[in-house]
């Protein structure tokens, strides 16, 4: 069971990417024992090669999740990683927006990297439509190197899209890392449904190869680098989910690190929160 606090934190969730290699079952029952209410599932690949799970309606496997959910009181709060490219194809999701509104998710979590705006934004908006028929929501990430590199671009996107059900996830890393702020944060705060925490040291990358070294292998949680992360965490609303993004990296258990980063992120809230 999801372990109660004195403080005044907000339900804290964690992503799947921060220990992979665990099957949603697992990772559900170590998220709990480390102190998390909420996770992040990867139920499609978010680049090629790399680990995810299916879990389709009716299998074995969902089923077993949402027992697992169910005993610990935990629940699914989104489903990763949809890249809309130009080969992007919204009615060939259909399954897997299907599973994760089945184990009971409420977002999905894409990024932007089409050069033609207007496919990239038709796109955008035939999954969204997609995501409502199930009763889930969009959330567009920006990355730098990705099309829709910037916090700005993303919430561009979203008001490209029209969709009602689209919003902009802010991921410490690549919003601060891509010229983020709190002042532009503040400005379209209403945009931000959901806020990953994770930290980093040192210059900013500046190619592809290394910003992309530096998400998948180079974050630290929260609280242990230079990022503003308790300002970030104020300046959002109360209602806007937070989760924990920060990759294993080393020879620690899973649930050691899992436990570590919930630790690390509930100090970040303070009893006025």
């Amino acid at each position: 069971m999801a372990a109660a606090t004195a403080k005044s934190a907000p339900p804290i969730g964690v992503a799947h990417f921060s220990s992979i290699l665990l099957p949603p079952a697992e990772f559900a029952k170590a998220a709990a024992r480390a102190g998390f209410s909420r996770v992040g599932l990867r139920l499609h690949p978010a680049f090629p090669g790399a680990p995810y799970y299916e879990l389709p309606v009716g299998g074995s496997a969902a089923g077993e999740l949402k027992s697992v959910l169910a005993g610990e009181g935990v629940e699914v709060f989104d489903i990763e990683f949809f890249v809309i490219d130009p080969s992007f194809d919204a009615p060939s999701m259909e399954a897997t927006v299907a599973a994760a509104a089945n184990i009971g998710a409420r977002r999905l979590s894409v990024c932007g990297d089409d050069p033609d705006q207007a496919r990239l934004v038709s796109n955008l908006s035939d999954f969204c439509s997609l995501a409502d028929r199930y009763g889930l929501a969009v959330d567009i990430e920006n990355m730098g190197w990705r099309v829709t590199r910037t916090f700005q671009d993303s919430v561009g996107l979203v008001k490209a899209s029209g969709a009602r059900n689209a919003g902009a996830l802010v991921d410490g890393v690549h919003f601060f890392r891509n010229g983020g702020t709190l002042a532009s944060l503040r400005t379209e705060i209403d945009r931000v449904k959901h806020v990953q925490l994770c930290d980093v040291t040192g210059p900013a990358p500046v190619t592809p190869e290394e910003m992309i070294t530096e998400a998948r292998g180079g974050r630290f949680a929260p609280g242990e680098g230079e990022l503003p992360l308790k300002e970030l965490v104020a300046a959002v609303d109360r209602s806007t989910a937070i989760s924990v993004e920060v990759p294993l990296a080393g020879s620690a258990a899973p649930e050691t690190h899992l436990k570590h980063l919930y630790d690390r992120a509930e100090e970040l809230f303070g009893p006025d929160r």
